[in-house]
């Protein structure tokens, strides 16, 4: 599955985190442009007064290197025939076209609605939604991408608890809820 990150859902940083070492398996294809990497470091900067432009940028260098594809270029030509409720947002939908994605995650659904992106073969997804779709079609990477960013969570470490109510905070209720019924496989990657 390729799909396009809306600015939305890079800006939590543990929802960012979670959705990149998901991709670091393998478990979906990620896409994102620079617009969609200056949006989010124009939020952040607004609302974060501690994190540095440098910080930003160091985080959008890796974010580009999981994989050359994700950053996607050549998109500004779809632009100008794009219909969105917001103008501002047909450079997300651009970038799912031209980056070949078949899904758009954001929290912001109202922004893509179904008519406008269904001629282009898109289709928007909150990210609970995309979360739980991920578990289903590909059950061993998620949970491997999922171990994988539990583990890397450092400062501080998370018990399996702090970690789904973490997701609950973002939102994730769906995603929270199946591991917590999953248990201890589906944070540590052991069966339960």
């Amino acid at each position: 599955m390729i799909a396009v990150l809306d600015a939305c859902v890079l800006y939590p940083p543990a929802l960012r985190d979670l959705l990149m070492w998901l991709a670091v398996v393998k478990a979906y294809e990620p896409r994102w442009s620079d617009q969609i990497h200056s949006e989010r470091m124009r939020s952040v900067l607004a609302d974060r007064p501690d994190i540095t432009v440098d910080q930003l940028n160091r985080t959008r260098r890796l974010m580009d290197a999981i994989a050359p594809e994700s950053l996607v270029s050549g998109h500004e030509a779809h632009i100008p025939s794009l219909w969105l409720p917001d103008a501002d947002d047909r450079h997300v939908l651009a970038a799912a076209i031209e980056g070949r994605a078949s899904v758009i995650v954001s929290y912001n659904l109202s922004d893509f609605p179904h008519g406008a992106l269904a001629p282009h073969g898109v289709h928007a997804l909150h990210p609970d939604r995309f979360l739980v779709s991920l578990m289903r079609r590909e059950p061993s990477k998620f949970v491997q991408g999922m171990h994988k960013h539990r583990d890397s969570l450092r400062k501080p470490p998370k018990s399996e608890e702090e970690y789904i109510a973490t997701l609950r905070a973002l939102r994730l209720s769906l995603t929270a809820r199946r591991l917590q019924g999953g248990s201890s496989r589906g944070t540590n990657g052991r069966a339960g």
